[in-house]
């Protein structure tokens, strides 16, 4: 997928979950998020553009996509 538009999409999402007034709630919100309806290559491939540097992503996804990686990575 275009990685632009994939950044897009997820900052879309955090801005969504900013407005949760616990950070952990909404970083845990941006989380289950992309764990539930996001495809495993897109996750993969915003966790790599995370390792790169992260361009354009806003912060509270950048917490998710850290905090969560674990749960985010898919399997194999």
């Amino acid at each position: 997928m275009d990685g632009p538009k994939l950044v897009k999409m997820a900052n879309d999402i955090a801005h969504f979950f900013r407005a949760e007034p616990d950070r952990k709630d909404a970083i845990a919100g941006v989380a289950g998020h992309l764990k539930r309806f996001w495809d495993p290559r897109m996750r993969r491939q915003i966790l790599e553009m995370l390792d790169a540097g992260g361009e354009g992503m806003r912060d509270l996804l950048k917490e998710a996509l850290q905090s969560h990686r674990e749960d985010l990575t898919p399997a194999g």
